[in-house]
């Protein structure tokens, strides 16, 4: 039996795809919830052994919903939903940990078959994706935006991109996690961006690497 907890903040939406599910006799859908903050502590409670994750919530996105599940609890798989087959939402996806991602035109017995395929160990990211990930995490790019990172910023983008929440990365770095959080925002503001995601992508393609065996303590 493959034990599915579902996150959308759409309950028709829910509630569809749970009757689609629970339609199978070797599934069972042992939890709902519409938003990341409710999803985490359910999750924590129920232990199912896929998280299907809607990419947009009310308070957050489903990659980074994915990324704190396969912190806490890295034998959880996470199956992303999203509404555009795009390359940053592949790649996000495969930073986070998720053992794949569907678009939500699918019919149903699609996505039946996506859910037990994650639940059996299986990853559905297309092998092409994984070999852009690591071409691009191989490239080295110049970038004067890079060079005006400071060392501590380095480390934190690069633990970023390792799929670290802030209190995991403070834990490492023996930083409080507010002051994680501020390096955080200088280092997305230095390189443009707004979302954590958009850090990631970067981290890959320009290999940033940082001495991370002698980090300063301060």
């Amino acid at each position: 039996m493959t034990r599915i907890f579902l996150v959308d903040d759409h309950e028709i939406v829910r509630r569809g795809v749970a009757a689609l599910l629970e339609r199978e006799h070797d599934v069972e859908v042992v939890g709902e919830a519409g938003d990341t903050r409710h999803a985490l502590s359910r999750i924590d409670a129920t232990l199912p052994d896929v998280a299907v994750l809607d990419m947009r919530l009310p308070d957050g996105d489903g990659i980074a919903l994915c990324r704190e599940i396969r912190s806490r609890h890295p034998e959880i798989r996470c199956l992303i939903l999203t509404a555009y087959d795009d390359n940053e939402a592949a790649m996000s996806a495969v930073l986070a940990g998720a053992s794949g991602y569907v678009v939500k035109t699918i019919n149903g017995s699609q996505l039946v078959e996506n859910v037990r395929a994650v639940g059996a160990g299986r990853s559905l990211v297309h092998a092409a994706v994984t070999r852009r990930v690591a071409t691009q995490a191989a490239a080295d790019h110049d970038d004067p935006r890079f060079g005006s990172l400071s060392l501590r910023e380095r480390q934190v983008l690069t633990l970023i991109a390792g799929g670290l929440t802030n209190r995991q990365i403070g834990e490492k770095l023996e930083l409080a996690e507010k002051t994680v959080k501020n390096y955080v925002s200088g280092l997305l503001r230095k390189l443009g961006f707004e979302r954590r995601t958009q850090a990631v992508v970067y981290q890959l393609e320009h290999r940033a690497q940082p001495p991370a065996e002698r980090m300063p303590r301060h």
